[in-house]
């Protein structure tokens, strides 16, 4: 297996604060991987390191199948969380100018900086200055600059903040497109439920320290089903109230605890002499991970 980013033992402290605590993990090339963890956590200081932004204290860091951050920084494309771009020139200038240290010619960096306005729905915008953007819009722009230069490994930290959801959809489209060209995608985001969507693998880090890292499915399977999903013309009143949560269909959901398990439930709908149309065990999403495992960490600190 080669890898597009190798993180060995790494460390990194400002001062007597320990903000990355010798975490490891590796992304293969090709895949989609998110990158998670609560405000403060140590993600962007991850990304930074990795980006050498910022020297660590401790460990390696090897990016496309073993090149230094400096030998490889050709290749890759990075949208950091903060907006950066000079707000007094324009967009057009810009991705010239940005696309030409990227290692483009000025014509390559404007026609294929233009290309990705189209596909982002900002080409008519191209010759405004930043400052007459809004949010949403300057985000787009950013967004366009790390990918201008085809690169091989695509480092977006809290992409979708400030877009609407149809530009979220569109991001999440050319993304897809860049990953079948071959490219590597590497996100963090607060929004579980897209790297549910988006993401066979995970890493998680909470307070500094590695908590979860593995493949997505796998994680919530060995956690097993915390709820059961019952689809039924009527539903037992023997049944906690409590329990319930309603759904279109006659479908209910039923979370799962020590005084109610599938059996009961199950046996519960017998009793009533009801039958169902569905009955199904739910795994865990990764929001209820994400709060358990981070809940977990900050008790026993």
């Amino acid at each position: 297996m080669t890898y597009a980013l190798e993180i060995d033992g790494l460390t990194k402290r400002f001062g007597d604060k320990t903000v990355v605590d010798d975490i490891s993990f590796t992304v293969d090339e090709g895949e989609m991987f998110g990158f998670l963890g609560p405000n403060g956590s140590g993600k962007t200081t991850t990304i930074r390191v990795a980006l050498d932004i910022l020297r660590p204290d401790a460990g390696k860091i090897r990016l496309l199948d073993g090149l230094t951050a400096q030998q490889a920084m050709a290749r890759v494309g990075y949208l950091p969380e903060e907006r950066g771009l000079l707000r007094k020139e324009k967009v057009s200038s810009i991705l010239r100018y940005l696309g030409q240290l990227r290692g483009l010619s000025k014509a390559e960096a404007l026609d294929h900086g233009l290309e990705l306005l189209h596909r982002v729905g900002l080409y008519e915008h191209r010759d405004k200055k930043v400052e007459g953007l809004s949010r949403g819009m300057t985000q787009l722009v950013q967004f366009v600059v790390s990918l201008i230069h085809n690169p091989d490994l695509i480092i977006l930290d809290e992409p979708f903040s400030g877009l609407d959801p149809l530009n979220v959809q569109l991001m999440k489209e050319i993304l897809g497109v860049e990953q079948k060209r071959g490219a590597t995608v590497i996100f963090s985001t607060h929004i579980l439920s897209d790297v549910e969507e988006l993401c066979e693998r995970v890493a998680l880090i909470a307070d500094s320290k590695m908590v979860l890292f593995g493949d997505l499915a796998e994680i919530k399977r060995s956690r097993g089903a915390n709820a059961v999903t019952v689809e039924a013309p009527s539903h037992p009143e023997s049944l906690p109230a409590g329990q319930r949560f309603a759904g279109r269909g006659g479908r209910v959901e039923y979370r799962l605890s020590d005084e109610l398990t599938p059996e009961i439930i199950l046996n519960a709908y017998a009793d009533a002499g009801i039958v169902l149309s569905r009955f199904e065990q739910v795994l865990p999403s990764l929001n209820d991970i994400f709060i358990e495992e981070v809940s977990r960490v900050r008790q026993v600190n």
